[in-house]
Parts: C-alpha cells; structure tokens; sequence
C-alpha cells in the first residue's frame, strides 16, 4: 500500500477530498497533488484508478450530477402540492448548493473536461446545468398539465430564465448563499404571467424533502 491513510474506498475518498479542495480554493487550486495531499495518500493513487487528472474530474463530475438528478426527483413529486413559486425555490436552493456551484466554473475554465462530459452525456458538457434545465422543465411541463401553470407558457423559456438566475443569485457566495426570501423574490417574477392563481393543494415540497431524496 502507499503510503498515508488506507483507502476503502479509494474514488470515492478521492472525490470527496476533490469537493473540499474546490470548496476551498476555487478551480484554480483544485490539482492532483492538491487532491491526494488532501485525501492523505500518495499521488499514484489517484493514477491508478484513472488515466489522468481530466478523466478523474470526468468521473467527479458524473458522479455528482448523478447524485443531483436523483435528488430533483421529489420536485416531480411536488408538482399540484404547495405552490409553484415554492417548490421552485426549495429546489433552486438545492440544486445550486455549494458543490454543484463550484463545479460549475471547474467545467467552464476546463476546455478538455468539456469535451469529455460532451462524450460521456451528449449534449452535457455543462453538466450541472444540464441537470438543473432538465429538472425544472419536467417540473413545470407537469405544472402545466395540471393546469396550474397557463397552458400556452412557454416552458423553455420560464426554465432558462430561473436556471440562469437561480445560478447568478448562488454563484457569488462572499457574503453567504442568499436569503429564501430572495430566491422566492425571483421565482415569483419570472412565473408571475404564467401561473394561474389557485388555491395550494398541498405541503409542497421542502429542501430537506429534495435532499433526503438521494438517501
């Protein structure tokens, strides 16, 4: 065995220990030697479980979108319950907590791990995001097909429009991720011309509902 802590589970300690350097210090610090030095093992290990640092990040980064879309299928489940504005901001809140929002600008400034993510999911190469759009547009297909979102809504717009504000609203996160009550403030205005105004039928859906979804 190499030298440092013995891994059980070598990817997975891997991963994890990837998570705490990008958390810390950005995509820019997030390096092979950043990651097993964190991990408390020796280099070789990451390179024995993967051809090189691009494929670790490749499967990294597979493997949390994998975690967040199972965790988006309680926002499915919410659809006719609470209200639209709501359950949209409890998953906003979810799907855009720390992890996904710092793997977000890792993909961008890294042009080879674009083009595997594209190889690996066609169409994926901002995984996350992609994630994130395909959530929500079921979510609000399903809004409509209950009749409670207008049925000449145009869904694709109303989701790039909460996807790409939900993402600027977590992305800077000096003073803290923002307020739900901010989250809310921007789900309300963009849905405001689409939902139709209906008693809630419901609990809704909470964040920890989205969260524990993945247990």
């Amino acid at each position: 065995m190499p030298t440092g802590v013995h891994l059980r589970d070598a990817r997975q300690q891997l991963f994890d220990a990837a998570e705490r350097v990008l958390l810390r210090d950005g995509p820019n610090g997030l390096t092979s030697r950043a990651v097993t030095d964190e991990a408390g093992c020796a280099k070789g290990v990451l390179h024995r479980h993967f051809s090189d640092f691009d494929a670790f990040l490749t499967d990294l980064v597979l493997d949390r979108a994998a975690q967040l879309e199972r965790q988006t299928s309680a926002l499915r489940e919410s659809a006719g319950t609470g209200t639209v504005a709501e359950n949209l901001t409890c998953a906003l809140t979810t799907l855009f907590g720390p992890i996904p929002v710092a793997i977000i600008p890792l993909i961008t400034f890294r042009d080879e791990l674009r083009a595997r993510l594209r190889t690996a999911t066609p169409g994926g190469g901002i995984a996350i995001l992609a994630q994130a759009t395909t959530a929500i547009s079921a979510y609000l297909a399903d809004e409509r097909d209950l009749g409670r979102i207008a049925a000449d809504a145009d869904i694709d717009s109303l989701t790039l429009s909460l996807v790409g504000g939900g993402h600027l609203l977590f992305a800077d996160r000096d003073p803290g991720p923002p307020a739900t009550a901010v989250v809310n403030k921007l789900v309300t205005a963009v849905i405001a011309d689409a939902v139709q105004r209906r008693p809630a039928q419901g609990p809704g859906v909470s964040a920890n509902d989205l969260k524990s979804a993945d247990a």
